[in-house]
């Protein structure tokens, strides 16, 4: 059965030092500007030297769970976003009677106001929440990979955190930079580290190449996807999955519709596309094997046109691959919205097994130098695929989750022979990953080439003749260009959604804030 567990929503937190002092008003207006990431309940606590705000989309504990979540003795409060997947265990340590909800988010309250702020290291799942006590301590937190977003304007005297750009006040934006994943703040330490995004202990095993996989390592890497699947399917309300018709989203599905039906549910599939595209075909091809209750949104390029400028402004972000999928990504979490209020995706397989095809260029003929590009990849995930993942969903009132980022799952991904990855005897990217799942899905989707999402959906080629207008109207764009705080400019399509970034979100600096792909 379904496991009880937090809400993701959006949280605005504030501390101020003994010359500082907070401004409510500023807060509220802060809160009320990502009030789309939580429409279902506004919680607000103001203590002396700190204020926190949580924004609640209904997920888990629907008729409880009501943020700020507080000890019993009221002298320590939580707003948390995103969901803590081994809450059970960290509360069955815990006194009887101490616990009083059914939220993980509770659970963090207990285990850090326990042993203290390096308690962070315990939790498994994705989060950023912060904590304030009556006696004016305090303590904020992000996930190792970032999976939920965290933004602050670090200030000797009253430092901001809040989960969107667009949170900030206008005149603030200069001094707002990312705040890191795998780190902790409290206002006596500031910036701590407690985890990295890739395990330390994490190493290549060195089998020969030449040996190859065998069932045991297949076994192995199976398993850990199914558990990292059914642990992101906890939820009290209605989960799905976003179905591209690539294979990281199938064998999501896959996994997930075997686990609805042993629950006696029908998973809730969601694919989007042009017409005839080729995403649309694979997904209706996966739906129908595996049996899931599918739901098109079909784009057109009108659809697209309108849908540009929203996008942009969602995503908080000008990178051409991250605006070509989220176009269709928005129209698709629009449409999923109406049915479920999770959503499984695909993120994170190609940083685990080189699925970009730049992976396989000459200058990464070396496994070490490929494993680290995958481990680079990795550590920069919060600033790009995550950032639209999270923005597109969470505009609808929709949570995301990310099965093959489960801490368990990179560990064990990461530990395969990076020669294993590469495209070597005439094998296809993700071999390893396909032959661990044959069976589970049609061989035609299994072993499908890769294509990126805003390509396959079809969105690709609507926003790419977009840009080429927009650059001939105005006798050429300026490529090659690096707006203050920002990088060059590397496309056409980069300087159309870079003007319409700057127009929603001026005075942010890119460098600080957001990043890049390898290629645009």
């Amino acid at each position: 059965m379904p496991g009880k567990g937090a809400d993701v929503c959006g949280i605005v937190a504030a501390f101020a030092t003994t010359d500082g002092v907070i401004d409510k008003d500023q807060c509220e207006r802060m809160l009320d500007r990502i009030q789309h990431r939580g429409p279902d309940d506004t919680g607000v606590i103001a203590l002396d030297s700190a204020w926190l705000g949580h924004q609640r989309l209904s997920i888990m504990d629907v008729s409880g769970g009501h943020q700020p979540l507080a000890d019993p003795d009221h002298t320590t409060w939580i707003v948390g976003n995103g969901e803590i997947y081994n809450y059970r265990g960290l509360n069955a340590d815990l006194p009887d009677g101490l616990v009083r909800t059914k939220s993980d988010t509770e659970a963090a309250l207990h285990v850090v106001m326990r042993t203290g702020p390096a308690a962070v290291r315990e939790l498994n799942g994705m989060f950023a929440f912060a904590m304030a006590s009556a006696d004016g301590s305090g303590l904020v937190a992000r996930d190792p990979v970032g999976v939920k977003p965290l933004y602050w304007i670090e200030d000797e005297q009253v430092t901001l955190f809040a989960s969107e750009l667009r949170a900030f006040d206008v005149e603030d934006r200069p001094r707002v930079t990312s705040f890191p994943p795998g780190c902790l703040w409290t206002p006596a330490t500031g910036v701590v580290r407690y985890a990295n995004p890739v395990p330390v202990e994490v190493r290549p095993a060195h089998r020969a190449p030449t040996e190859g996989w065998d069932d045991d390592v297949l076994g192995e890497l199976r398993d850990a996807v199914v558990t990292a699947v059914r642990r992101r399917m906890m939820s009290d309300v209605g989960v799905g999955v976003f179905l591209s018709g690539g294979l990281d989203s199938a064998i999501v599905a896959a996994v997930a519709a075997k686990e609805a039906a042993r629950r006696g549910e029908v998973l809730p599939t969601f694919a989007v596309g042009t017409e005839n595209s080729g995403d649309l075909a694979a997904a209706r091809t996966v739906a129908a094997f595996i049996g899931s209750d599918h739901h098109e949104v079909l784009a057109t390029p009108a659809s697209i046109e309108t849908a540009l400028d929203e996008a942009v402004e969602v995503i908080e972000h000008f990178d051409p691959a991250l605006v070509r999928s989220s176009v269709p990504n928005l129209l698709l979490a629009r449409e999923a919205s109406q049915k479920v209020k999770v959503v499984l995706t695909g993120e994170g397989a190609d940083e685990l097994f080189a699925g970009y095809s730049y992976m396989h260029g000459e200058e990464f003929d070396e496994p070490d130098v490929l494993h680290a590009e995958l481990v680079r990849n990795l550590e920069g995930l919060h600033h790009l695929n995550l950032q639209r993942c999270d923005r597109t969903t969470m505009y609808y009132g929709l949570e995301a989750r990310e099965p093959f980022l489960d801490t368990d799952l990179v560990r064990t991904a990461l530990a395969l022979p990076p020669e294993w990855k590469q495209r070597t005897g005439g094998r296809p990217e993700k071999a390893v990953l396909r032959e661990a799942f044959t069976g589970w899905l049609p061989d035609e989707v299994l072993w499908r080439t890769k294509e990126q999402f805003g390509d396959g959906s079809g969105a690709g080629v609507v926003l790419a003749a977009l840009a080429a207008a927009k650059a001939d109207a105005v006798g050429g764009g300026w490529v090659g260009e690096v707006p203050t705080d920002g990088w060059a400019l590397r496309s056409e399509e980069e300087v159309l959604y870079f003007e319409i970034w700057r127009r929603h979100f001026r005075g942010i600096r890119p460098t600080a804030t957001l990043g890049a792909f390898a290629t645009a």
